[in-house]
């Protein structure tokens, strides 16, 4: 920004400070709040009987973990890996269902699975859990539970996956939220 009482207008004769902003902060203000507005999320009614089948899947693994967070991971129709939240068992606050889902295709089947690939939770992805899917290249999200939903009943931090999606340009990532969600949210009720 220039103000322009800087410049040394010996002219002026107001305190009023005029203030320019540089082309580069404008479209990157503008820039920014199109891809925030522009949000990935699908409704619920776009969803499929799959998408169905496979969050039961993941709601399964949901009520097998320290949280009732539960992942599966699914490319051409075929379940590639399962995960659920171990945080308390494994002492390790990153092993959130979709992390643990995600480590489990990395060792059973290599990166290039994960490419493409659709990763089905019982909870919206946490940021670092979005990062995560982000960087594996992972092509669509579906979670039954919205993060309001979720902090309704657990501490959360408020950051939805379709922002981290949506900054990150250099990845295509479709998100279908409310998949389940009442099936998911019966599991929060009284979490571990």
């Amino acid at each position: 920004m220039i103000n322009l009482r800087d410049c040394g207008d010996p002219n002026s004769t107001t305190n009023s400070t005029i203030l320019l902003h540089s082309r580069r902060s404008i479209m990157t203000a503008l820039a920014s709040a199109a891809l925030v507005s522009a949000s990935p999320v699908v409704a619920v009614a776009d969803t499929s009987s799959d998408d169905e089948r496979f969050m039961r899947i993941a709601l399964d693994e949901a009520q097998h973990g320290d949280y009732p967070f539960g992942a599966v991971i699914v490319r051409d129709g075929e379940v590639l890996a399962r995960g659920r939240n171990l945080g308390k068992t494994n002492g390790d606050p990153t092993a959130h269902g979709e992390m643990m889902a995600i480590r489990h295709c990395l060792t059973a089947h290599g990166r290039d699975a994960l490419k493409g690939s659709t990763l089905y939770t019982s909870g919206e992805p946490c940021a670092m859990c979005m990062g995560a899917i982000v960087w594996c290249h992972v092509g669509r999200v579906v979670f039954a539970a919205s993060l309001q939903q979720l902090a309704t009943k657990i501490d959360q931090i408020m950051i939805p996956c379709a922002e981290v999606a949506a900054k990150s340009a250099f990845v295509s990532i479709s998100i279908t939220g409310g998949v389940l969600a009442d099936d998911a949210m019966t599991l929060f009720a009284n979490p571990r």
